[in-house]
């Protein structure tokens, strides 16, 4: 039987460290900054990926261990894991998979970690369920915990579910952090994407309040003139 170590043993082999160097710096894992601490062996993505395929089947316990390790590309492989099995598990196991993952968003934590798993895990799990555990976490001090909340809405958007990704731009409509920002703006520009009126609506009373950043994810699709109507404040 698989076992964690055997996967973080395979990542290592495939690890780089020029690779590892320059993710410390993409991924801004200085002093301060957002990924503070974080390792990288230096794996590229599709390795990773290809290793998630290698090893499916690995209990949730095992995968639990990764998303606790120091290295960033054991992480993303738990997640990806966990994401692909969600897919064809059980109920009871997609709720196992869920709680592993709500208990364990402290894990989640970077950018591509969340994009690569909100959606998936916690979006397709509250598709038809409450979302309070989303507006929890759209309060959080936690920059991560915040953007899931928000990223986990694209599975509703894609599902012309649009409502709670509204609700959630609206809680972080003023933000401070970046990372946060650009979501807000992803998603509302997804909305867009699929109901263009929608997210004129929510902009039209909102987008003089927003931070700029914010703003420019958000109207990034629109025609040029109405671009740059918004973003000089003329709408």
């Amino acid at each position: 039987m698989a076992k964690a170590s055997d996967a973080i043993s395979k990542l290592k082999s495939a690890g780089n460290p020029e690779r590892a160097l320059h993710s410390q710096k993409y991924f801004r894992t200085g002093p301060g900054e957002y990924g503070e601490g974080d390792v990288f062996l230096g794996v590229r993505v599709p390795v990773v990926r290809k290793l998630v395929g290698e090893f499916r089947g690995l209990e949730l316990v095992e995968l639990g261990k990764m998303l606790h390790s120091p290295f960033h590309e054991a992480r993303l492989f738990a997640l990806l894991s966990m994401a692909e099995g969600f897919r064809r598990s059980t109920e009871s196991e997609r709720t196992a998979i869920y709680n592993l993952y709500m208990n364990s968003t402290d894990r989640v934590n970077g950018w591509d970690l969340v994009d690569s798993s909100a959606p998936h895990i916690p979006g397709v799990y509250l598709q038809n369920r409450e979302k309070q555990p989303l507006y929890a976490l759209a309060v959080s001090n936690s920059l991560w915990d915040r953007r899931i909340a928000i990223i986990a809405t694209l599975h509703f958007i894609r599902n012309n579910s649009f409502a709670y990704t509204l609700d959630i731009s609206e809680i972080l409509l003023n933000d401070k952090v970046d990372l946060i920002q650009k979501a807000v703006g992803w998603m509302l520009r997804e909305v867009g994407n699929r109901n263009p009126g929608l997210e004129e609506d929510f902009l039209c009373t909102r987008y003089r309040r927003m931070p700029r950043t914010m703003l420019r994810y958000a109207v990034e699709k629109f025609d040029s003139e109405t671009r740059n109507r918004y973003m000089k404040g003329l709408i």
